[in-house]
């Protein structure tokens, strides 16, 4: 039988009712008493890292499942976290203006266009050999073969057999993102992402909508090239569900981090523009979350966009909190992370402090990866490989949070280091894609603003 993860309901009870622990339902009778059916039952939490537990289920479990996911479903959270972009904007008080007018992009801004491609792929290319390694795993790895604090590519070379073994690469990605064998940029989902986005804006326009993103990964997006709270929304996308129900439908992924990581694209197509970008984003990330999930791809989109025209971090990550809900779980953990790397130069405390309040999460959770993301922004201080090796040395979801740290490290300083380059070639399995060069997206990027200013 095959074993499909983040779908099968008796895997999604676990983690909807972690979900409820977190979104404020935990306490709540009605809760209590779902699990204790649950348990009673057979059934088992969810699993710690896995996407599905070993073998399948007793068909009588599974429909218990079924059930208890949509009574959990019918459960509020009690936390003013709103999902509605309205009532997001009347909660942030220092909600940005909107830019009054398109204007011609300067030679250096649009330098940072390009920086923060080259930037993303980067970032993720670092992170992606160690995906699902744990921190003292990554640490380990890296002081063997000379590279901590993580300042280059990872490798294998040198590298002592135990600890290859205790250790193991990410099979699917060590051959093609260790030193000794990068050709050109494999693909990520992190970065297949943003070449929708961009898909989206080049056939929709400014007035896109989320039915035209759901369009979009119906039309070029490979179902098995989606997880967690995508798989479950392109799953309620096949059903008939109409978003916003495609982000809630059986889905306890949907603060998790797959919103954050498809904003960057509606942040540099509004340069200067955090507001812009943060709307465009929710558009996108109502399709699959809602609360803090959205407010991650908001977040992102706004210092994307900031980070085009910013002189520094503290104005790029400003700008993020502005479009964020600021008695919001995310802008909290944002907040103590900032101050935490602002006053530790020593990011190993820093990251013991992140784990100490967020390790609790699941490691793509949106909350513990923005929260580490702002911290390896402030830490790496506009030094690229600081930045990008902060992001991936905290062990959480290692290339995303490193791929949007790169994003933003990149356009700040107008390109990256010649040594953090690959050969021009991105590969995806999108339609039209595959093999296109990082700088004819950078190009293709910049005109959409180009239309906007005719």
């Amino acid at each position: 039988m095959i074993r499909l993860t983040w779908v099968q309901p008796e895997d999604l009870v676990g983690h909807e009712l972690r979900q409820a622990a977190e979104d404020g339902r935990g306490a709540l009778p009605e809760v209590a008493a779902v699990g204790d059916r649950w348990h009673a039952a057979g059934g088992h939490d969810a699993p710690p890292r896995a996407g599905a537990s070993p073998g399948p289920a007793p068909e009588e479990l599974r429909a218990l499942a079924e059930g208890l996911l949509d009574e959990l479903a019918a459960i509020p959270s009690p936390l003013p976290e709103p999902s509605e972009l309205d009532e997001i904007v009347a909660s942030c008080p220092d909600w940005p203006a909107l830019r009054p007018q398109a204007r011609p992009l300067t030679r250096p801004e649009a330098a940072r266009v390009r920086g923060a491609w080259w930037g993303r792929a980067a970032g993720c290319l670092l992170g992606k050999p160690v995906e699902k390694i744990p921190r003292e795993g990554i640490r380990a790895i890296a002081e063997a073969t000379g590279n901590w604090p993580i300042r280059g590519w990872f490798t294998a070379k040198g590298l002592p057999p135990e600890i290859a073994e205790r250790w193991p690469w990410n099979r699917r990605s060590a051959g093609t993102s260790l030193a000794e064998n990068i050709d050109g940029v494999p693909e990520d989902d992190d970065l297949n992402y943003a070449l929708l986005a961009l898909t989206v804006l080049e056939r929709h326009g400014r007035g896109f909508t989320t039915e035209d993103v759901a369009r979009t990964w119906l039309d070029a997006l490979p179902a098995g090239r989606v997880f967690t709270a995508e798989r479950a929304a392109y799953r309620n996308l096949l059903t008939g569900l109409e978003p916003p129900a495609t982000a809630v439908h059986r889905n306890p992924f949907r603060e998790w981090i797959g919103a954050l990581i498809r904003a960057d694209v509606y942040g540099w197509a509004n340069p200067g523009d955090p507001a812009t970008a943060a709307a465009w984003a929710w558009r996108d990330a109502r399709l699959s979350h809602t609360a803090n999930g959205i407010y991650g791809a908001m977040f992102a989109a706004a210092m994307c966009a900031q980070a085009l025209v910013a002189g520094g971090v503290g104005e790029v990550i400003e700008a993020g909190l502005s479009v964020v809900p600021p008695g919001s779980r995310l802008a909290g953990a944002v907040r103590q992370a900032v101050a935490d790397a602002a006053a530790e130069p020593d990011f190993e405390r820093v990251a013991d402090r992140l784990y100490a309040r967020h390790g609790h999460l699941h490691w793509v959770h949106t909350v513990n990866n923005a929260a580490l993301l702002a911290a390896a922004l402030v830490h790496g201080a506009g030094d690229f490989a600081a930045t990008v090796g902060a992001a991936v040395a905290g062990g959480w979801d290692t290339d995303s949070a490193a791929a949007t740290a790169g994003s933003i490290a990149g356009a700040l300083a107008g390109g990256v280091p010649e040594r953090w380059t690959t050969r021009d070639r991105l590969a995806s399995s999108l339609p039209g894609f595959d093999g296109v060069s990082i700088e004819s997206l950078a190009a293709r990027t910049l005109a959409l603003g180009e239309e906007d200013r005719r």
